[in-house]
């Protein structure tokens, strides 16, 4: 098989990031060498290539469903907001500039070269390339700059097929709607579409299909179905209200609740995904000083606006429950943001503009924030484990006191460290769970047995046991192969184009 596919969306979270994964996963599985591409990423989830670049988090994920190893190729231009008005703009893994909504569209001419010669490259070296669209292709205001969906599409060559969450309602409308409001030759690439998260008897929804083929053209290549469990490394906190919240049972006698700070800007949640895992760790999300009541654990997760988020964390009422919680004994963990935000001191001239603030003063380090970007794949060693991780951040932490813990600090009941992904290390995982039962005085004991590579790998099976069962995989497979179909009517729209 050879050749490349793009899979767009009609809306945010409509499912593409998981059906691209399903694809590379189900082709891999065929012994095709296959690579994932998103040309444009919105999201405060990122990951460290083994040759430090940044990449979104998602296109990593997608390259293990692959099998292979990610890099920067396969996410060219990653925007990470800091604001609601500014984001930091990372070009080929590297952080190149804090830009508006309006002044990004500037950036565009030069964004789309590396885009071309990044998509260009993986499919000289790959059997297959996957795309993913961002947000919609429907977002025709800025289709005229458009680097990610059509633009991409058109550039490249590439089939489209068009996936929508019909959990939401409105499916066939936003099918519809999505096609005719294109132009023409923007059309003509769209292929066929694929109804994601159905559940109920799909007899009823096919004479729908039918009508939306008769009026499109296209056929619709598959019905995935709704499954509670199937959740994957998130692309930022928007996924996180999908996802299950009750926990496995235990494997011993108590379960341990850990409460996660839900900040604005919460980056790589994903580092609690492993103790999710565990059997009996209740994982909840907090925005409230009573939700941290009853925790075993309160972690502070990374962010991407340190100083912003501190500032949210004292209104709240969170940082006061925080430092009552530590004085009182209770175990704290900050990794990266959130380790910063325990210092005493925070000067920052470079995310925030800030200056310098205090910070919770529940470590004795402080934080100074570099114009360069750590990016970093550390490993070292603690509780008696090997542990491996990734660092991305600007804050420099200094300690002056306290234990050594990883590259970070402790002091008393409060653990501090940069690097994210920690708890993917089995033996550490299970480690840092037994010692916080200790702290806790639960008769907790963790599982043996869990392996997180293995479920990931599990989940990543089962999206293409999905694909193969529910999708008409001959179709995608020749439009992969075949290109984009001639012949495909145009949805007459009244709308002029410019």
């Amino acid at each position: 098989m050879n050749g490349a596919l793009l899979v767009a969306g009609t809306s945010s979270d409509a499912g593409k990031s998981v059906l691209a994964a399903g694809l590379c996963r189900w082709l891999a599985r065929q012994g095709v060498r296959v690579a994932p591409f998103k040309a444009q990423n919105m999201a405060l989830n990122s990951a460290v290539t083994a040759d430090g670049a940044e990449i979104g988090r998602a296109q990593a994920m997608q390259a293990a469903a692959a099998g292979v190893e990610p890099e920067a190729a396969m996410n060219p231009v990653l925007l990470k907001p800091g604001s609601e008005t500014r984001s930091q703009v990372v070009l080929l893994g590297r952080a190149v500039a804090e830009t508006g909504a309006l002044d990004y569209q500037e950036l565009k001419p030069m964004l789309a070269e590396a885009v071309a010669a990044s998509i260009a490259d993986l499919r000289r070296r790959f059997d297959v390339v996957i795309c993913e669209g961002a947000g919609s292709p429907a977002e025709i205001n800025l289709r005229h700059r458009d680097i990610a969906n059509m633009g991409l599409a058109r550039s490249a060559d590439l089939p489209v097929i068009v996936v929508g969450d019909i959990d939401r309602g409105g499916i066939l409308a936003a099918m519809y709607g999505t096609l005719a409001v294109l132009e023409p030759q923007d059309q003509r690439h769209i292929a066929g579409f694929v109804i994601n998260k159905f559940r109920g008897d799909k007899r009823l929804l096919d004479p729908g299909l039918d009508m939306l083929k008769a009026m499109t053209g296209r056929p619709t290549l598959g019905v995935l179905p709704w499954r509670h469990d199937l959740w994957l490394d998130a692309e930022d906190s928007l996924d996180l209200d999908s996802r299950p919240r009750s926990a496995l049972p235990p494997h011993g006698a108590a379960s341990l609740r850990i409460a996660v700070v839900r900040l604005p800007r919460m980056s790589n949640i994903t580092d609690v995904d492993p103790l999710a895992a565990e059997p009996g760790v209740i994982i909840d999300l907090a925005t409230t000083p009573a939700q941290l009541d009853g925790a075993d654990l309160v972690i502070l997760p990374g962010t991407r606006a340190t100083v912003s988020d501190l500032g949210w964390l004292r209104r709240s009422g969170l940082a006061d429950a925080i430092a009552d919680r530590a004085a009182r004994g209770r175990p704290v963990l900050g990794i990266c943001g959130g380790y910063q935000m325990l210092a005493g001191s925070i000067h920052d001239e470079v995310e925030s503009r800030a200056g310098s603030v205090p910070g919770l003063g529940l470590l004795p380090v402080t934080v100074r924030f570099a114009s360069a970007k750590t990016l970093a794949r550390p490993a070292g060693s603690a509780l008696g484990e090997d542990v491996s991780g990734y660092e991305i951040h600007h804050g420099v932490v200094t300690a002056g006191g306290g234990e050594p813990f990883l590259d970070g600090c402790a002091a008393g009941p409060v653990r501090g460290t940069t690097w994210h992904g920690i708890f993917e290390n089995d033996g550490f995982r299970r480690a840092f769970l037994r010692d916080l039962a200790a702290r806790a005085g639960r008769d907790f004991t963790p599982a043996p047995d869990v392996s997180f590579a293995a479920v990931r790998e599990q989940r990543y099976d089962v999206l293409a046991d999905m694909i193969e069962e529910h999708l008409d995989t001959g179709a995608l497979a020749a439009l992969i192969n075949g290109g984009v179909p001639a012949g495909l009517p145009t949805v007459v729209s009244h709308l002029a184009m410019p």
